[in-house]
């Protein structure tokens, strides 16, 4: 299926930069991550910041990858530096699992994405890409039930992980569906905790509940990105059994060869490393990066130059303006 996303991916004149990052645009708002986590007029006012700073083509609600967690009733540790993390576990066992209810699309912080969506796509000026950002089965799965519990349960006791991802796919594909009455482009699904499963754990894991979203949400008119920062060119056949048109992968992908396996009408997305080169690295060093990624990928139409994951929060904005520039330099 060839959604309108994939279409404006392709369309696009020149290649399509798309870092994620909207916690860069504190760095201009002035606001607390706990602001732009909480008050979806914060998170709006971030997204819009980088866009008039950078015209940026797409525009992407913040990745806080512990909201859907804290919707089931997780304890949340809050600050005003640091991304919100989940304290401790919910569920331990299949009785718990059982017991638990699934919330519903905008139970506590989960309204915050949705209504920066909405809004987004009501007040951006002209026909722009938004994205929403939400978890995925096996990474939500590992906050309830602990991500190092969840990995070993894959091994020792499966049939309790299976049936905590069954239960928390079906709230992901209603959340994802609330995304799309947004009038959203598409969503990001992001599976960090996948890319510490082997291949075979991958495919039983991760890939199927993935492709129940795809099944459940994608249409022509909304794309569902899959995310997935720790995958490795070994995992890449059983990431792509998910379905989603649109695969973005981390640092520990070898970018040029996975798109030297995948076909033409594949899009992959990735991988300049968010915290090395972004955060950490003069900006020189990523507008050497950049470059570098930008000609290994120069003869691959389906590539979309971006961070490897969430640019960390306090990334100063001088490697911002250094990435955009030599995207914008090699599209001249």
């Amino acid at each position: 299926m060839h959604t309108r996303f994939s279409r404006f991916v392709m369309d696009f004149p020149g290649r399509l930069a798309m870092p994620i990052g909207a916690y860069s645009g504190l760095e201009i708002t002035g606001e607390s991550i706990e602001d732009v986590v909480s008050v979806p007029g914060s998170q709006f006012k971030a997204v819009m910041a980088l866009h008039d700073r950078y015209r940026t083509p797409v525009l992407l609600t913040a990745m806080d990858l512990s909201a859907e967690a804290e919707a089931y009733g997780c304890e949340i540790r809050m600050s005003e530096r640091e991304i919100p993390t989940v304290v401790g576990r919910l569920v331990t066992n299949e009785a718990e699992i059982l017991a638990r209810p699934n919330p519903v699309p905008g139970d506590a912080r989960t309204r915050v994405p949705l209504e920066t969506a909405w809004r987004l796509v009501a007040e951006a000026d002209g026909p722009i890409p938004v994205l929403g950002c939400m978890l995925g089965p096996f990474s939500l799965a590992g906050r309830l039930f602990g991500v190092s519990e969840a990995l070993e349960a894959t091994t020792v006791e499966p049939e309790t992980i299976e049936i905590l991802l069954k239960q928390v796919t079906v709230f992901l594909c209603q959340y994802a569906l609330a995304f799309r009455d947004t009038g959203a482009w598409g969503v990001i699904v992001a599976e960090p905790e996948a890319g510490f499963l082997s291949p075979a754990g991958l495919g039983r894991f991760s890939a199927p509940f993935v492709k129940r979203i795809v099944e459940a949400v994608e249409t022509l008119d909304f794309a569902v990105v899959l995310h997935n920062c720790g995958a490795k060119n070994i995992h890449l056949e059983k990431v792509l059994e998910s379905g989603a048109e649109i695969n973005h992968f981390g640092a520990p992908m070898d970018i040029v060869a996975a798109l030297g396996k995948v076909g033409p009408d594949v899009i992959l997305g990735g991988n300049l490393d968010p915290t090395a080169v972004f955060h950490d690295g003069t900006p020189q060093a990523v507008g050497e990066a950049t470059r570098a990624l930008l000609e290994a990928t120069r003869s691959y139409k389906n590539f979309i130059i971006s961070s490897g994951c969430d640019i960390p929060p306090g990334t100063p904005l001088a490697s911002l303006n250094a990435f955009y520039r030599a995207v914008a330099e090699f599209n001249k």
